[in-house]
């Protein structure tokens, strides 16, 4: 594992593709590491871009051509085993797919990049946390 990796969820990398204000955070809070999410991550980021192209039509074709950026990125995709998962979500009261990232940072011993704050606030103590800290931005 390099020393440098985290695990980025899709609120993160929707924030950075998207142009939202915190994108910029967010990229330089990944510069330079090596990233990992589970393979869900793919379905959540396009799940985002389609509800803002339904709010917002006009910025439809910006938002999947951000999209089509997202395999430029180099998310390394880990299949998260449902049992795991599950005991997650059922110790934490999280979704399956956010207990998805917090079983995987802490799988990994690696920080958690997420800025959804259930998510966050479950998730450790901080980026030092041996079962995967995190680091809201």
């Amino acid at each position: 594992m390099p020393a440098d990796a985290v695990v980025v969820d899709a609120s993160a990398l929707a924030a950075l593709l998207f142009g939202e204000p915190s994108g910029p955070e967010v990229a330089e809070r990944l510069d330079g590491r090596a990233l990992f999410a589970p393979t869900l991550l793919r379905y959540e980021v396009a799940s985002v871009c389609l509800r803002k192209a339904k709010e917002e039509p006009g910025k439809a074709k910006e938002l999947r051509k951000a999209l089509g950026l997202l395999p430029g990125l180099g998310v390394q995709g880990v299949q998260v085993p449902p049992e795991g998962l599950v005991e997650v979500a059922r110790s934490t009261g999280l979704t399956a797919y956010d207990a998805a990232y917090l079983w995987l940072a802490r799988k990994l011993g690696v920080e958690l990049v997420t800025l959804d704050a259930r998510l966050e606030a479950v998730s450790g103590d901080g980026p030092s946390d041996s079962r995967g800290g995190r680091a809201v931005l």
